[in-house]
C-alpha cells in the first residue's frame, strides 16, 4: 500500500506533526534567493568541497570564467549566506565577549576507542532546486554514526541545542563534543548547556583544516551522492531524502573503520554496558 503523505497546502508545522518529524529536525521553508545566485552558490559549494582553502578572489575568477559578472562584494555576501569561511589562518579578530567562550582543541593525540567518547558537530549549506537550507549534524567519531541531525532555514543557536538535546536523548551523552568556533558554538547558551551536562568542550583551532575531518568527510559524501543528484523542491522532500541516505550510510561498511557505523556504535555501547 502506498504511504499517505501530507498535502503540500498544509503548513510545515502540521506536516511535521503528521509525519512524526521532531521539530528540531526540520524548520520552516527553504531560503529564497535569485535563481542566478542559487546557481552560483551551488557551483561554489561543489568546488569548495574539493578546494576548501579557496576564498573570495578565487571564486570571483571561477565564476567569471563561467560567464557570471560578479565581484568580491557579491561573493562575500553569498559566502555569508552559505555560512562559509575559507580554511586558512587569518588575523585574530574575535570579539572580546566571544573569547570567553573559546575552548582549546582536545582531540590532538587522543586515542578514540569507544562510542560516545567524542562527538563532532558542524553546520553546512544545502542547495535546493529553488533555494537552500542548512543542515547540522553530530557524528560519533569512533563509529562514524550520525547520532543527531536537523535541517533549517536559519543557523540559530536554539536549533543547534534542540538537535543536540534530541541526540543525547536517543543515543546517550558524549564525553567530549568538538566544534568549530562559529557563533552557534561560542554562545553562552551552548557553553552553559554542555557544562551543565558535564560534557567537555573542544573547538577547532583557527585555520585548522583537519580538526573536524570526520564530519567534513560525511558532508562530502552526502552532497556528492545525494544532494547534488537530487535537488529538492521542499523542506520535507529534503528531510525524507537525507533521512533515507543516512539510514543507508549507517548500514554500509565505512572504509575508515571497516565496519557499519550503526553496528560499530551498538557493539561498543553493549560492550561498555557489560
Amino acid at each position: 500500500m502506498e504511504a499517505i503523505r501530507p498535502h503540500k497546502s498544509l503548513s510545515v508545522r502540521r506536516q511535521c506533526s503528521l509525519l512524526q518529524v521532531p521539530r528540531s529536525s526540520l524548520y520552516y521553508r527553504p531560503v529564497q534567493e535569485k535563481p542566478e545566485n542559487v546557481k552560483m552558490m551551488r557551483m561554489m559549494d561543489e568546488h569548495l568541497l574539493d578546494h576548501p582553502t579557496e576564498g573570495v578572489l578565487s571564486m570571483v575568477d571561477l565564476l567569471r570564467d563561467k560567464g557570471y559578472a560578479v565581484g568580491p562584494k557579491r561573493i562575500r555576501r553569498l559566502f555569508r549566506l552559505m555560512g562559509y569561511q575559507a580554511i586558512y589562518r587569518k588575523k585574530n579578530l574575535t570579539k572580546g565577549a566571544m573569547k570567553a567562550f573559546i575552548r582549546p582543541y582536545l582531540l590532538r593525540g587522543l586515542k578514540i576507542e569507544r562510542a560516545n567518547q567524542v562527538w563532532c558537530v558542524d553546520i553546512t549549506y544545502i542547495p535546493m532546486a529553488k533555494g537552500f537550507m542548512y543542515m547540522v549534524a553530530f557524528i560519533d567519531v569512533y563509529s562514524r554514526k550520525i547520532v543527531g541531525w536537523g535541517i533549517s532555514n536559519s543557523m540559530t543557536k536554539k536549533w543547534c541545542l534542540d538537535v543536540l538535546h534530541d541526540a543525547i536523548t536517543q543515543n546517550g551523552k558524549p564525553e567530549i563534543i568538538n566544534s568549530d568556533q562559529g557563533s552557534q558554538f561560542t554562545s553562552s547558551a551552548w557553553i552553559h548547556y554542555l557544562e551543565e551536562q558535564n560534557i567537555r568542550i573542544s573547538m577547532d583551532g583557527k585555520g585548522r583544516a583537519t580538526d573536524n575531518t570526520w564530519i567534513e568527510r560525511f558532508w562530502k559524501s552526502l552532497k556528492q551522492n545525494y544532494v547534488y543528484l537530487n535537488p529538492c523542491d521542499t523542506g520535507l522532500e529534503l528531510f525524507e531524502g537525507v533521512q533515507t541516505y543516512i539510514a543507508y550510510y549507517h548500514q554500509k561498511k565505512h572504509q575508515g573503520i571497516k565496519k557499519k557505523p550503526e553496528e560499530a556504535f551498538r557493539d561498543s555501547m553493549n560492550k561498555n554496558a557489560a
